[in-house]
């Protein structure tokens, strides 16, 4: 796939760390194959701590605030979001988890 990819393209391999996605990535290395940019970084969570957070942050913010109106918690139960994130309701599980945490 690299070999077809234009000079002075760039992969940034994710998953450089348990292998990578790419196989030519060198984990933790950025070097370049026949003009293509190929970037295997490290431990990225701990690069961006900050904008992770803000980001998070922000996230929550905007799933949690069309919930709220006048300072008070007001659950539509016919918005989507709201209705399928739901996990209980009235005391009664409405969705299952897909995964069991071990």
């Amino acid at each position: 796939m690299v070999e077809g990819m234009k000079r002075g393209a760039v992969i940034v391999d994710l998953a450089a760390e348990s292998g990578g996605n790419c196989e030519l990535t060198r984990p933790g290395e950025t070097y370049e194959h026949n003009g293509v940019v190929i970037a295997g970084p490290l431990n990225i969570p701990s690069s961006f701590p900050v904008p992770a957070s803000e980001m998070y942050a922000k996230n929550l913010f905007n799933f949690l605030s069309p919930m709220i109106k006048d300072g008070v918690l007001n659950l539509d139960w016919n918005d989507e979001v709201i209705a399928k994130s739901a996990l209980t309701r009235d005391g009664k599980i409405v969705h299952e988890p897909t995964s069991k945490l071990v």
